[in-house]
């Protein structure tokens, strides 16, 4: 899967290509020129078209509609200011081609931020211009008075090529590479800066100045001094003189929740805000800036590991949550290690910015969750390019064999299955997306050929009209769930248990509509291809259904294994419950209670 946030993000980001070139994690695959070429051109159309629809929304001039998105970006990251810069350097072309009735298409190949190669396909959002395209495209040049060149140079745009944010940007861009904090002064990989992979993360560190303090260790003589492992959790009850940390945690079995995961696990979210002229105002983009130093992935909402309500109203009831509930001598103990556009053949490259010590560290739970990229792509011959079964279960073990030598005994692994996909193009083919609502104009269809056509798209296999073409892939992801499942059933490790966890999304589905929900609402709107976890628990709960082993086993507080399936192991001290939540600490949490997601509670069901 070509990272697909990086296709969505210069549509509002068009404005600034450094902000691109920062937050985007460097594959193998996706370094292509012809990849980047595909989403300035993606950014260019998206961007044009919501300058259009300003002007048609707010009766005003295009020149005012430009003004108009510009004041609605904040001031960080210099948004608002490199805005206003675009608009005094193509500003009075835009106006002309979009007063002559050019849509968003013609003018970014008039602008040459989309371009047609020789032999390869012409690529366009929109319904082609009656006239002929060469005849609209040399009309459009002549409105400009623009040669078949390029008239605007865009070589050093680039902010990093300043000397002096240079090395801070290489610095930027190799943590994100790396999925390791950018700023971490002990380099113990945990952070007290929440985005550019810190603690939106993995937990918060409360001591940045000494290496040995960290989220998810055992105890350091009980705690006695200070916190060693940044739960809250420390000192010595003056009543007895025994340790608050041996009090409250002795015997509890803390443990953290550690995801592996791609843009999914990471939660990847675009506000629909962000492209719907209707809806845009001055709050529209106040979440921007924190959404791009985090790569526009959401993690501290993320149903593994996340932690906060959203400003947005998306809420979660995280794997992390329903540990600290129970528990809370779990404590910021979450490692949110997913990546947009991560697969099982990739993950090697980043795999080691996992934090856990075999001895000094508590077990973990893992999920392991790369549930779409081993099939997904963006290239036109999309199945040579989708990950074998064969090679799928050699870069699976060759993570089981790493997770086995860096987690303490005790440790569970969840492998998650990969999705069936077809899912979207049956439920949102013919329904208009975001950018086509106001005018009727653009379905998902269209938007899945134009990214497709690009070579840009998250998922050619299962965004594509040809019916064959999906079916493919999902046998493809089928294969490769079988494999886990393999593994799972046939693999024994000495620090760790294995487990295979169905991705059952028709039974969310199911559920959903069972609440009056329609199956594509689950869809991320913007992107069109990743679930939509804010929208599973909004105001209503989940339908009644059977207990399942793991909640029960979530309120004793910790887990163990029996028989193949989660079981009830209990494991608190009469009394200390009430005391430890009575007088713990909140950090740097906040949290408030809430409705529990449909897709958290469901996984709940599915452990067992």
């Amino acid at each position: 899967m070509q990272s697909p946030w990086k296709v969505f993000m210069v549509a509002p980001l068009f404005f600034l290509p450094p902000l691109q070139s920062l937050a985007s994690p460097l594959y193998e695959d996706q370094s292509r020129l012809s990849d980047s070429n595909g989403h300035t051109c993606v950014g260019c159309v998206l961007v044009v078209s919501v300058i259009e629809q300003l002007a048609q929304v707010h009766n005003s001039t295009v020149q005012g509609a430009m003004e108009r998105l510009c004041s609605y970006l904040p001031e960080k990251l210099f948004l608002k200011t490199t805005c206003y810069l675009i608009i005094d350097k193509f500003g009075s072309d835009i106006i002309k081609l979009l007063s002559a009735d050019m849509n968003a298409d013609v003018v970014c190949h008039t602008l040459e931020f989309c371009k047609q190669n020789i032999g390869q396909p012409l690529c366009q959002l929109y319904p082609l211009p009656k006239a002929a395209w060469e005849f609209t495209l040399e009309k459009a040049r002549q409105i400009v008075k623009k040669p078949p060149i390029l008239k605007y140079s865009r070589s050093g745009s680039d902010i990093c090529s300043l000397p002096f944010l240079a090395k801070i940007c290489q610095k930027i861009k190799l943590a994100i590479e790396r999925s390791v904090p950018f700023k971490d002064v002990d380099s113990d990989k945990y952070s007290i800066f929440p985005t550019l992979r810190g603690y939106h993360w993995r937990g918060r560190d409360c001591n940045d100045s000494d290496e040995s303090v960290y989220p998810g260790r055992r105890p350091n003589n009980w705690d006695v001094h200070q916190d060693s492992n940044c739960n809250g959790i420390w000192g010595v009850d003056p009543k007895d003189g025994v340790p608050y940390e041996k009090k409250f945690c002795e015997g509890s079995q803390p443990r953290g929740i550690i995801l592996l995961g791609d843009s999914a696990g990471a939660h990847f979210h675009i506000s629909p805000e962000w492209i719907t002229a209707s809806q845009m105002s001055l709050n529209s983009f106040i979440s921007l800036p924190t959404a791009l130093t985090d790569e526009l992935d959401w993690p501290q909402l993320s149903g593994a590991t996340g932690f906060l309500d959203s400003t947005v109203g998306i809420k979660e009831k995280s794997i992390y949550l329903r540990l600290w509930k129970r528990n809370h001598c779990n404590h910021r103990d979450y490692q949110n290690i997913a990546r947009n556009g991560a697969s099982s053949q990739n993950l090697k490259t980043f795999i080691e910015s996992l934090s856990r010590h075999t001895m000094l560290d508590h077990p973990a739970i893992v999920i392991y969750a790369m549930i779409g990229n081993d099939v997904c792509n963006g290239k036109r011959d999309t199945v040579p390019a989708m990950t074998t079964p064969e090679k799928f279960y050699s870069n699976v073990m060759q993570t089981l064999k790493y997770l086995n030598s860096h987690l303490p005994k005790g440790s569970h692994v969840i492998f998650y299955g990969l999705p069936d996909g077809t899912f979207l193009w049956d439920n949102l083919h013919n329904r208009y997306h975001p950018l086509g609502q106001l005018n009727k104009d653009v379905t998902y269809a269209q938007l899945y050929s134009f990214l497709n056509c690009l070579q840009v798209s998250p998922c050619h296999g299962w965004m594509s009209s040809n019916k064959t073409l999906r079916t493919l892939t999902s046998e493809r992801a089928e294969q490769l769930s079988n494999t886990l499942k393999k593994i799972a059933a046939k693999e024994k490790f000495t620090n760790f248990n294995l487990f295979y966890m169905e991705f059952a999304f028709h039974e969310i589905i199911q559920e959903w509509q069972k609440r009056g929900g329609q199956p594509w609402q689950l869809i991320e709107p913007v992107d069109g291809f990743h679930p939509n976890e804010g929208l599973t628990n909004e105001n209503q709960d989940v339908a009644s259904r059977p207990r399942s082993h793991l909640e029960t086993c979530l309120e004793k507080n910790c887990l163990q294994t029996h028989s193949g399936c989660w079981q009830i192991h209990c494991c608190e001290v009469a009394g200390l419950r009430n005391q430890l939540q009575a007088g713990w600490q909140l950090g740097h949490h906040q949290l408030q209670p809430r409705k529990e997601s449909l897709q958290s509670k469901l996984l709940a069901r599915w452990l067992c």
